[in-house]
């Protein structure tokens, strides 16, 4: 899994851009490109003051604000047939696509969040056969002293065992596979195939399991952001299909050596 830092409230350099339109209370979809170029820049800039590590991703995406900012300075007329002019594409659009895309996937990831939690606080135990004690009563009635003697004490050999199973799940709290070692099964299950392309579902090991399906499908999304998966869907509501990428098998040998060395 990589190393993500958090600056302040801010995960990333989306993250920070977001805040500074928001802030700024300007519509996504026409951003003041001049006026959050410069606010971003000097955020960047006091991180660095404060002797705080900025990632790439910070000075990439200023770089393509400065761009898009020179850009936004050129007329945006081109010429056109029988003398008629027309508009060039905006050069803010792809921006504000990714920005956009951004945002969809930060809810989704926030509303995941909040599954997580709401499930840790539930309880659950598998259904029981109690076909034995259901059906008429007079049925119990028929029977005599001996049989019905017999009923009655695993009647409450039963109960309680039913006790005593509640009054363990109130004292645990439930135990859940957490993202960082489903990451490390679905690396361990492409080092064992290699770069083969394999189904999603291949990649669940309890199918049947909702929790475990929504662990997988958001593993397999932080891997994508980290370059280390790529997924491809032909149709919707098809087949999702999943091939590791090289950076997948790189990472993990640095961090084999890096342990082999520290021991």
């Amino acid at each position: 899994m990589s190393y993500r830092v958090k600056l302040n409230v801010f995960e990333g350099p989306f993250d920070l851009l977001v805040y500074l339109i928001e802030h700024a209370r300007m519509s996504i979809y026409d951003i003041k490109v001049s006026e959050i170029t410069g606010q971003y820049i000097d955020y960047v800039n006091k991180m660095r003051e404060a002797d705080v590590n900025v990632s790439a991703e910070f000075m990439v995406l200023a770089a393509s604000l400065i761009e898009i900012k020179s850009k936004m300075l050129l007329p945006r007329v081109a010429a056109a047939g029988d003398g008629v002019t027309e508009l060039t594409e905006d050069p803010r659009t792809e921006l504000v696509q990714k920005l956009l895309e951004y945002k969809r996937y930060k809810s989704i990831s926030e509303m995941l969040g909040e599954r997580y939690e709401e499930s840790g606080m539930s309880l659950a135990k598998t259904q029981e056969d109690i076909s034995a004690y259901t059906g008429e009563a007079d049925v119990y009635l028929s029977l005599d002293a001996d049989k019905f003697k017999n009923a009655f004490e695993a009647f409450l050999i039963r109960k309680k065992k039913i006790e005593e199973i509640r009054e363990h799940h109130k004292r645990s709290e439930k135990q859940r596979m957490t993202a960082e070692l489903r990451m490390e099964d679905i690396r361990l299950f492409f080092a064992d195939r290699g770069k083969e392309q394999v189904d999603f579902r291949q990649l669940i090991p309890k199918k049947d399991d909702k929790y475990d399906v929504a662990l997988t499908f958001s593993s397999v999304l932080e891997m994508m952001k980290s370059n280390k998966l790529t997924a491809e869907q032909k149709k919707l509501f098809g087949d999702i299909l999943v091939k590791p990428m090289d950076n997948l098998f790189e990472t993990n040998a640095a961090d084999d050596r890096d342990d082999g060395g520290s021991n």
